[in-house]
Parts: C-alpha cells; sequence; structure tokens
C-alpha cells in the first residue's frame, strides 16, 4: 500500500532498519512526556522492544506499521526550517493488537519532533495514512488513544472526525494505561 504525499509532507512506511529513526524521534523530553513522564528511550529499548513490536504487526500491503513522515521541500516548510526533515511517524495497526486483535478497527497514534508541533503535521500525515487504510473493505473503525491530559492529541483525533467513546484502562504488555478512546466510523 502507498499513501499519497500531501503538499507538504512525504509519506513512507518506516522498515526494520530505521531503528535509527525512532531513536532520535524518542530523544525529547517533551515528545515523551504524555508516553512515559519524559524519559528518554534507548537504543537498546528500541532494538529489543520496538522494533520486534513492530515486526509483529508490520504488514505493508495492508499499510499496517509506521509511516515516516518528511518534510517536502515547499516554501511553509523553508519558512519553519523544516524541509527535508523526518518529523515523526504515524501508526496503524489493528486495535488492542497485542491483546485482543480487532483488523477491521485500525488504531492510529503519532508522535512528532516538537520542532513540529503546532503546524498542523501531524492532523495533515495522520489524515492522509487514514484515508488510505480505511479504503479497505475490511476496516469499519479507526480508533486512537490518549491519556486525558493530552489535549493535543485529542484535538487532532476530532480533526480526524474521532468522537469520544469511553475512558477506560487500555491493556498492552509493556504496561497498563488509563486513557481516553476516541473512534470514527468509516
Amino acid at each position: 500500500m502507498q499513501v499519497a504525499n500531501t503538499s507538504r509532507l512525504q509519506l513512507s512506511l518506516i522498515t526494520l532498519d530505521d531503528s535509527a529513526l525512532l531513536f532520535e524521534l524518542d530523544q525529547d523530553e517533551r515528545v515523551m512526556h504524555f508516553l512515559n513522564g519524559g524519559i528518554k528511550t534507548t537504543q537498546q529499548q528500541i532494538d529489543t522492544v520496538m522494533m520486534p513490536r513492530l515486526a509483529q504487526y508490520l504488514h505493508p500491503a495492508k499499510g499496517w506499521g509506521l509511516w515516516k513522515v518528511q518534510a517536502l521541500d515547499c516554501p511553509e516548510n523553508e519558512q519553519h526550517g523544516l524541509s527535508g526533515e523526518y518529523l515523526g511517524w504515524v501508526l496503524v495497526r489493528p486495535m488492542h493488537f497485542f491483546t485482543q486483535a480487532q483488523p477491521h478497527n485500525l488504531e492510529l497514534g503519532w508522535r512528532f519532533k516538537h520542532i513540529s508541533w503546532g503546524k498542523g503535521y501531524a492532523t495533515e500525515a495522520a489524515k492522509a495514512v487514514m484515508e488510505a487504510v480505511s479504503a479497505s473493505a475490511e476496516v469499519t473503525h479507526v480508533s486512537a488513544i490518549a491519556v486525558e491530559d493530552n489535549l493535543a492529541s485529542i484535538a487532532i483525533m476530532k480533526k480526524l472526525g474521532m468522537t469520544f467513546l469511553h475512558k477506560s484502562i487500555h491493556r498492552d504488555p509493556l504496561g497498563d494505561t488509563e486513557a481516553v478512546f476516541y473512534q470514527k466510523m468509516v
């Protein structure tokens, strides 16, 4: 599956050889704040936890994985000093993949460098990815989760047309988290 570029962004699926990109992004405490309190991820954690997890749900034909977001060379990105810059990624995998996978309900998530915050890049990238992966007849819903205090991510969910479902514990082998769940029927 391909995701078409937007006017400002190039989107391509991250491979299992791209661990350096994940490490680079996770070195900013602001980026990690709502994920783990601001603790930077080590390269060992990327290699022994994150990349093996990615390998479990990576499915290029269905668009599952992490979509690398890179700023294209265009006047707006040049104005922000971001032309050609790796900005972050958009996650796609079945909701509750590691506990009770729901292939008809795709989870979207995102993680972006602080320098790109507040410029609409995450929304733009997530929308492009969502439209591509939800075109499949198997997909009936797209969902996203966040901790309740992560107002910026919740704003993106709303801009994507998702509505609040509930607040509950998100179960994951790496640790359970209280989260708000948003969803959109496609």
